[in-house]
């Protein structure tokens, strides 16, 4: 078929470089028909699928931007939220020092005053356990005092009102020495 047509062309003495004009034709009407198909189809196929990808990115680039400022803002608010906390941590914790140090005074006070307390009713006790001691050796003394005396004098002092006269005599001179033994050492100190 092919050698058919050549010799055909061959005998129309055709040049081979001119085209035929019913393909010129043939070739125009298919380029039409083409170029109509991907004006109106293919083309605008192809621009709303531009748009649309266009729009898709603009849409997430806003999206990505409104994400990011409401991602700064709660991270501001975090931080706000986060040094309120601090700040109200360390104001509890100066409250709990600052009470802890009036714990701590006032149960030192509470103590000093036990302690007072406690050596005051000590010094009365000892007062008490002295005159106490006093009393019971003045009374032995004087007993002591008498029976010697009596051994001395060589007669019974049997008389209450005497032998004490002569006991409460014997004392009053013991205390009068001893102060004045004690006034001696002070003054030589």
């Amino acid at each position: 078929m092919i050698r058919a047509q050549l010799l055909q062309a061959a005998a129309e003495d055709a040049n081979p470089l001119v085209p035929n004009p019913w393909e010129i034709l043939a070739s125009a009407v298919g380029f039409a028909a083409l170029l109509f198909v991907v004006v109106k189809f293919i083309a605008p196929a192809f621009e709303k699928a531009y748009q649309d990808r266009r729009q898709a990115i603009e849409g997430g680039l806003h999206e990505a931007e409104k994400a990011q400022a409401e991602a700064e803002a709660m991270k501001a608010e975090y931080e706000k939220n986060l040094s309120e906390a601090r700040a109200e941590a360390s104001r509890l914790r100066e409250e709990a020092r600052a009470e802890g140090a009036e714990i701590v005074a006032e149960h030192k006070e509470k103590a000093a005053a036990e302690a007072a307390r406690i050596t005051e009713q000590a010094q009365q006790h000892i007062a008490a356990e002295r005159a106490s001691a006093a009393h019971s050796l003045q009374a032995e003394v004087g007993t002591l005092a008498t029976q010697l005396a009596s051994r001395i004098v060589g007669e019974a002092l049997e008389d209450d009102t005497r032998s004490q006269r002569v006991v409460d005599r014997f004392l009053a001179d013991l205390d009068a020495d001893q102060s004045a033994q004690a006034g001696q050492t002070g003054a030589a100190q």
